[in-house]
């Protein structure tokens, strides 16, 4: 039978100098030569099954120590080294293991250490998103990451940019794209500056959406991606070189603090600018009143797909030639945000996109159906929202394949200028109105965010309310997982 070799030498180490032996004394115990048990302890001898029963034997000790101790400890460390902040930090998963092993009171401590770290980070974004709410300013936040800032800045304004509107008009005009926008991007990358496009299979761009080979002068877009959205790649490179100049006065605009905020600042530009040219201003504009912001209908009439029509619909605010004032959200299964943008700014402290009852969330259960929903936050403001999956790049067999959803919506004062309120639910009628007559939209009750919402008797309520104590009474239980006062 062949034996089980298990290599523990920092937890001999501490079980030695425990009972206060030197290496010569354990190893006398143990019936080998203390240079063997010096190389036990540096992990350079295993320990085998013999040596581990007479561990037990002469010293007591616990087999199971010596087999498991560090299991819990590397999954809590894995955890603390994928945060944002610390994951360029270690080059593999076998320093993890060696910390564990070699200092598990230090690695628990860390553990403990990151997790107060996060409690306190998330209790603050609550703190400052509650006073932002009742219209005090604060300068508390949490992780202040390039992307995080990028975020910031563009969601604090109105999600329209004139200049790159103008250049994007212009240089349409120039492409007269026809039926063939992509070959005329194409067409125009060659001629202006030598750059040949190609389309590589997914076993070429394992890992790629669209890459630049300056080298070659070529293009590379990876085949994962569906017809519209390698159209999209090829306008962000033809746009950033097109509008350089009119990239860097929206990004200087910002003021960014770093350059790798600025360098995602650019790529942000750089998708809305391709928007901007696959779907022209002023014909986009028109075509979105005359179907009443249909999404399906634009798609097709602009040849793009929902998820980029739903995006330009939200930058239709030009002065004397604005649209429907839409806020947009993508999320994916697990809730974290890839993008949100919003006419006048994403509404946070009305709208928060964290309510577990938005139909964002719901989405995912029916994929490719849009559901529509009339929301109504606790101020009473309500919303005209719609939803729907979207699928990303087309995977291999085996591969899951990523699914987001996108919330649209605006405020419910709008519905009679959208398609989607027909489909709304209708209250009953009260006993004052016209017989026959239908009531107003039944809206679903929502919050911000459970931290900030104080609705009682919510089922689907996750956290409790930092504004109120909770209920300690042994009397009475809620219908909420959480009751307070």
């Amino acid at each position: 039978m062949a034996e089980q070799k298990i290599f523990a030498g920092p937890r001999i180490r501490r079980i030695r100098n425990a009972k206060g032996l030197t290496q010569t004394a354990m190893a006398e115990g143990l019936g080998i030569s203390p240079s063997y048990l010096n190389l036990i302890e540096r992990n350079q001898r295993p320990l085998t099954v013999q040596l581990i029963l007479k561990l037990a034997t002469v010293y007591k000790v616990d087999p199971e120590e010596l087999q498991g101790e560090a299991r819990g400890s590397i999954g809590g460390l894995r955890e603390v080294f994928a945060d944002p902040l610390l994951a360029a930090e270690l080059p593999g998963e076998q320093e993890l293991i060696e910390m564990a092993e070699a200092a598990p009171n230090m690695s628990a401590g860390v553990i403990k250490l990151y997790r107060a770290y996060r409690e306190q980070a998330s209790r603050l974004s609550d703190l400052n998103d509650l006073m932002a709410h009742e219209g005090r300013a604060s300068a508390i936040s949490g992780t202040r990451l390039p992307l995080d800032e990028v975020r910031d800045a563009l969601e604090r304004r109105p999600n329209h940019f004139a200049g790159l509107e103008g250049e994007a008009e212009a240089f349409s005009a120039l492409l007269d794209p026809g039926e063939d926008p992509a070959g005329a991007l194409k067409a125009w990358l060659r001629r202006e500056h030598g750059i040949v496009v190609r389309v590589l299979p997914a076993a070429v761009m394992p890992n790629w959406r669209r890459r630049y080979d300056r080298h070659s002068q070529r293009l590379f877009i990876s085949e994962r991606l569906s017809p519209y959205d390698q159209l999209r790649e090829i306008a962000i490179e033809a746009c950033l070189l097109r509008m350089s100049v009119a990239v860097a006065a929206e990004i200087q605009g910002l003021k960014l603090s770093s350059d790798e905020a600025r360098r995602l600042a650019r790529f942000e530009f750089g998708r809305y600018a391709a928007h901007a040219l696959m779907m022209p201003y002023a014909a986009f504009q028109t075509a979105a009143i005359r179907a009443r912001y249909d999404i399906d209908v634009l798609r097709s009439r602009f040849a793009v797909s929902f998820e980029q029509a739903a995006n330009r619909l939200t930058t239709l605010q030009r002065q004397n030639a604005s649209g429907v004032p839409f806020f947009f959200i993508e999320i994916d299964h697990a809730g974290n945000r890839f993008r949100r943008a919003g006419a006048q700014g994403f509404p946070h402290g009305r709208f928060g996109g964290g309510c577990p009852k938005l139909p964002v969330h719901a989405a995912f259960a029916q994929p490719g159906q849009i559901l529509v929903e009339a929301v109504e936050m606790p101020d009473g403001a309500e919303f005209l929202t719609v939803a729907r999956t979207l699928e990303g790049p087309q995977g291999g067999f085996g591969e899951r394949p990523r699914r987001t959803a996108i919330l649209l919506g605006c405020d419910i004062g709008f519905r009679d200028e959208v398609v989607y309120a027909g489909a709304l639910p209708t209250s009953p009628p009260t006993s004052g109105s016209s017989p026959g007559k239908a009531g107003p939209p039944a809206a679903t009750p929502v919050g911000p965010a459970c931290r900030l919402c104080e609705r009682s008797g919510c089922l689907s309520r996750a956290e409790p309310p930092i504004t109120r104590p909770l209920g300690l009474d042994e009397m009475v239980t809620g219908l909420s997982a959480f009751d307070y006062r």
